[in-house]
């Protein structure tokens, strides 16, 4: 008999490192140099972390608006919410401190030399601090050495460092034709570039690359406007699923914070015992405490009235 690992196998897309090294030429066409890109509206990352008390918490971080920068982050099992004003970012260094409900909360950043790319998520020279309880809970950017030397507390003897984790991070787009990001699946495995791209035409198709390569091509797509496809990414399985019908068949709306009458594409990794498919059974008498990640994109045709 066949194991679970062969089965999967034949009908799941394989993405190893050498396969997402770069275009094959066998590779389908990626990018069309007259393509315009849509606008990236928002970036929502959530967090989990664990503090030295055992105290499990939730942070989610929310860059929003390119054009005037908005930052928002909230945990919700606190409860605590903050939200900067415009304002803030036209001097953007501050320190926050706030008494929530359950704890203190102090919030730390400094974007005086963030880069940003299309959207309104930093990429480089920026530092964000987030502590609860005096204990370090999240910290985010490349640039956190020397910055803000003064509540620089990661490298102070004796401070707490809580573990934390991404769980999911959500892309909202408007605008129609091509749509990146970047994910990492899992802890051991890289940066991947990932793309998600409408062809026109009498028969409209949807392609999903990963590193420039071709992974799922969707045909027909009036008619296959819901479904999913399994592919393995450095050696984790990833259920890809898409729900374009709105796209076709509705108007703009708000729903939960997401915004309808567009296209949702969610790559979701496998937690458990199912992470990966073909560790030996004496791999899976060890507690698996991996951590499941989601990425979540919303593509809209264009913004709500």
């Amino acid at each position: 008999m066949r194991n679970i690992a062969t089965c999967y196998s034949e009908h799941a897309i394989k993405v190893s490192d050498s396969y997402c090294s770069g275009p094959s030429s066998s590779s389908q066409s990626y990018l069309s140099p007259t393509l315009i890109p849509p606008i990236q509206d928002s970036v929502t990352c959530l967090y989990t972390a664990k503090l030295s008390t055992k105290k499990h918490l939730l942070i989610s971080l929310t860059w929003s608006n390119p054009q005037t920068l908005a930052l928002t982050i909230t945990i919700p099992n606190d409860p605590f919410k903050f939200t900067t004003k415009p304002h803030q970012f036209r001097t953007p260094k501050g320190t926050k401190k706030i008494e929530s409900p359950n704890s203190k909360i102090e919030i730390h950043w400094d974007l005086s030399a963030a880069k940003f790319d299309s959207g309104p998520e930093p990429v480089t020279g920026f530092f964000l601090l987030v502590v609860v309880d005096s204990e370090l809970t999240l910290r985010l950017g490349d640039a956190h050495n020397g910055v803000v030397p003064d509540v620089e507390i990661a490298n102070v003897p004796g401070v707490k460092i809580a573990k934390s984790a991404l769980l999911s991070r959500r892309e909202q787009f408007f605008g129609s034709g091509l749509y990146s990001c970047r994910a990492k699946f899992c802890d051991t495995g890289t940066w991947h570039d990932v793309s998600v791209k409408f062809n026109g035409g009498e028969n409209l198709e949807l392609g999903v690359w990963i590193d420039r390569k071709n992974v799922v091509m969707i045909k027909r797509l009036q008619w296959n406007f819901r479904g999913n496809q399994t592919i393995f990414v450095d050696g984790v399985v990833v259920d890809l699923m898409w729900d374009v019908h709105d796209w076709f068949f509705s108007n703009n709306s708000v729903v939960s914070g997401c915004y309808c009458g567009g296209a949702v594409f969610l790559f979701r990794t496998r937690s458990g015992y199912d992470s990966r498919l073909w560790l030996e059974e004496k791999n899976l008498e060890q507690k698996d405490e991996r951590i499941g990640f989601s990425l979540l994109i919303c593509a809209c045709k264009s913004p709500p009235d």
